[in-house]
């Protein structure tokens, strides 16, 4: 259960002073050895913190050990949208349960538990992200600080062995249900088959069938070619050669990211509690995230889709 973390780290994140330094000192408290760090992005149109985490295995590479690393990316244009509305937005609930997992790994640290492998944890705290319009409702805009963002939380040597992007995914007409929701893998520029891994996963922690939602070429490809995505939630597959899968926070209706009152600490908790135990299974070698085998094969057949993860050609 990860209740009284996401209630906790809630609380750090529901205010106009919102911060990535408030986060860092509320971690440090839990286990004052953490390695975490906070960088301050400053552009002219917004600002934002970007905040990284390393929690250590047992048998992590950051102590010369062998176990694979994962990551765990809260993606998000922001987690308030001041002046817009005032509050905490729909928007905000990837960073909220990614610092969520964070915090209770670090917990479980501090009674004795501790993966084999280490957990990269990175997210963003922007209290005044912009909205814009978007059909079918608005939606915060990362624009003015998103390429930057990009650079920090995965373009600085971080380079996991797989990675989880958890996004609030309420603005769409593609998966209306409340809860959460998984994506296929994704890899390269190739959309593979679901891991039959992860949703066992999902079944364990939520007693129920797995829930997946529909992704397309256009969304794995960067945001800024002037192509529609259904989020930002993919944007981690265009960085690294490391499968992903997407966790969607996702609703029965269409939630506009800059709304509100519409963070259901529920799914937030269920969500969370999932991410952390494909933690547990992937960095003990039990859950993968895709056939490498098969893989292969598609390689060999089709070759690489790689160019999916660039701008493409500019000009018409």
């Amino acid at each position: 259960m990860l209740l009284k973390e996401i209630l906790e780290i809630y609380g750090l994140l529901d205010g106009a002073c919102a911060n990535g330094r408030a986060v860092a000192m509320y971690l440090q408290k839990i286990r004052s050895d953490v390695n975490i760090e906070v960088i301050p992005i400053v552009t002219k149109k917004g600002n934002t913190d970007a905040v990284r985490i390393l929690v250590a295995g047992e048998d992590g590479k950051s102590n010369g050990g062998l176990a694979p690393t994962i990551g765990l990316v809260g993606w998000l244009g922001g987690v308030g949208a001041r002046p817009y509305a005032t509050g905490y937005v729909s928007d905000g609930d990837g960073a909220l349960a990614v610092l969520a997992v964070a915090a209770k790994l670090l917990d479980m640290q501090n009674k004795g538990d501790r993966l084999k492998g280490d957990v990269y944890l990175a997210t963003h705290i922007c209290p005044c992200a912009p909205a814009r319009e978007h059909d079918p409702v608005p939606l915060i805009d990362s624009a003015p600080f998103r390429d930057q963002v990009k650079e920090e939380l995965l373009g600085k040597g971080q380079q996991p062995d797989a990675l989880l992007s958890c996004d609030t995914t309420k603005g769409n007409c593609i998966i209306n249900s409340r809860g959460f929701a998984i994506s296929p893998t994704v890899k390269e520029g190739y959309i593979l088959k679901v891991s039959k891994d992860i949703m066992e996963v999902y079944q364990n922690t939520v007693g129920e069938l797995p829930k997946v939602f529909a992704i397309t070429n256009q969304d794995i490809t960067p945001y800024g070619n002037d192509i529609d995505h259904i989020n930002g939630i993919m944007q981690p597959s265009t960085l690294t050669s490391a499968p992903v899968v997407g966790v969607a926070i996702t609703t029965a209706t269409a939630v506009p990211g800059c709304a509100t009152g519409a963070t259901h600490y529920a799914d937030i908790e269920e969500a969370a509690r999932f991410m952390l135990e494909v933690a547990k299974g992937f960095c003990a070698g039990k859950v993968q995230f895709y056939d490498v085998q098969e893989y292969g094969r598609i390689l060999r057949r089709y070759g690489s889709l790689s160019h999916l993860q660039t701008l493409g050609v500019i000009g018409e």
